[in-house]
């Protein structure tokens, strides 16, 4: 599962590249946030990611 997550995850951040490097070229800051932006939910997801699978794997020990 957690592959599928990271392909995501790297093309969201290839992503956020690409828009921060739009916006240096035509000098807008609106696009400079939408890449800030995707780049924060991408690393947002990993730590959800990783905080569910934490959780999950010990509610598995537990019982």
């Amino acid at each position: 599962m957690l592959i599928p997550i990271l392909i995501f995850d790297v093309a969201l951040v290839a992503w956020s590249l690409h828009l921060m490097q739009q916006a240096f070229d035509h000098r807008e800051f609106s696009l400079m946030l939408a890449g800030t932006l995707v780049a924060l939910c991408a690393a947002a997801m990993m730590v959800v990611y990783f905080l569910v699978n934490n959780c999950l794997s010990y509610l598995s020990r537990v019982h």
